[in-house]
């Protein structure tokens, strides 16, 4: 399929060899997808581009290729490119694409999804490629955070939500934790490879909206909560769904995000029928360097006790977190 796909594949292959790639495999060893990432300085020459690129500091998508096979891989490869452009403080991310196949429409819409815009065409030995470009520029839409991933609004609201640890991984899986084993997450499934997220909850409190912060509290495990219980990740709502009618709208609504099979989200559904719950999409933005622990959190003044359900934050609080994690402070975006 690449070797189709893209003319010159092998040659450039062998050029790049000794570079390193991101590529995932299936059980029987097929390539499903593949990333090539590399950063450009303002020296960069991009005559073969139209119109031309001003000089800049960008991150070049060399190779962006994806079989669908419904696992959201495209997802997983876009967060990488992204956690790439941050660490390299690059003020843009661009990708060049064929656009002869179903796939390359499939990349192509996704990538627009995540704010990717049409700058011109590139011609190669291939013919022509169509150039799409991204700012990494720090900005935050709070009304559709995706065009703006990973950065966050320091002026939104903020939350901070428990995950039981059993969950706590397979939805949050760069947020691993050093006592836990890497192995169990060797197997592709869809929630853990999406950014696009779903958390579902009874919380009393419901009014949740798109671009507010959410601060996940993994709670105790292996021993007291005032020593296990630790915030690992940063995340931000993209949509929330209330009232919902009946079990099969809130399957529909969870399915394929949520580390939950249809048959265990029936059941969550039906615990109990006095409170619904409610289904919170989300991003899973950034890991915490650093985890403090409940007793930390105490000592900061940011909680006295663990949280139920989505707890608010203060902007002094939140800070505070975000100090003792030693979170990237390019994240956040101080805008409206």
């Amino acid at each position: 399929a690449f070797r189709r796909d893209y003319p010159g594949f092998d040659e450039w292959f062998n050029k790049k060899a000794d570079d390193e790639a991101y590529v995932a495999r299936s059980d029987g060893g097929a390539v499903l997808a593949f990333l090539y990432l590399k950063r450009e300085g303002e020296d960069e020459n991009y005559s073969d581009i139209r119109p031309p690129f001003l000089p800049s500091r960008r991150l070049k998508i060399g190779t962006f290729k994806v079989i669908a096979n419904g696992h959201k891989l495209g997802e997983r490869l876009l967060k990488i490119a992204f956690d790439n452009a941050l660490r390299s403080r690059v003020h843009e991310i661009y990708v060049t694409l064929y656009r002869r196949t179903a796939d390359h429409d499939r990349l192509a819409h996704l990538l627009a999804d995540w704010g990717f815009e049409v700058h011109g065409s590139k011609q190669s030995n291939g013919g022509a490629e169509e150039v799409l470009v991204r700012s990494f520029e720090p900005a935050a839409d709070r009304s559709d955070p995706r065009r703006t991933y990973p950065y966050l609004s320091a002026k939104a609201r903020k939350f901070i939500v428990p995950i039981y640890p059993a969950y706590h991984t397979e939805l949050l899986p760069d947020s691993i934790l050093n006592t836990e084993k890497p192995e169990s997450l060797k197997d592709s499934k869809t929630h853990r490879n999406a950014i696009s997220k779903v958390y579902i909850s009874r919380s009393i409190n419901r009014d949740l909206r798109p671009g507010d912060i959410v601060v996940f509290y993994r709670t105790a495990s292996g021993g007291p909560g005032h020593h296990t219980s630790v915030v690992t990740t940063l995340g931000v709502v993209q949509s929330v769904v209330t009232g919902i009618p009946d079990g099969e709208a809130f399957i529909s609504a969870c399915r394929r995000r949520s580390v939950f099979s249809d048959e265990e989200l029936l059941k969550h559904w039906n615990y109990k029928p006095s409170m619904r719950p409610f289904v919170v999409n989300f991003l899973y933005v950034y890991s915490f360097p650093r985890r403090p622990n409940l007793a930390k959190l105490r000592e900061l003044n940011v909680l006295s006790d663990a949280p139920r359900g989505f707890e608010p934050l203060s902007d002094e609080a939140f800070q505070r977190i975000l100090i003792a994690a030693d979170v990237d402070n390019h994240l956040i975006i101080d805008q409206a």
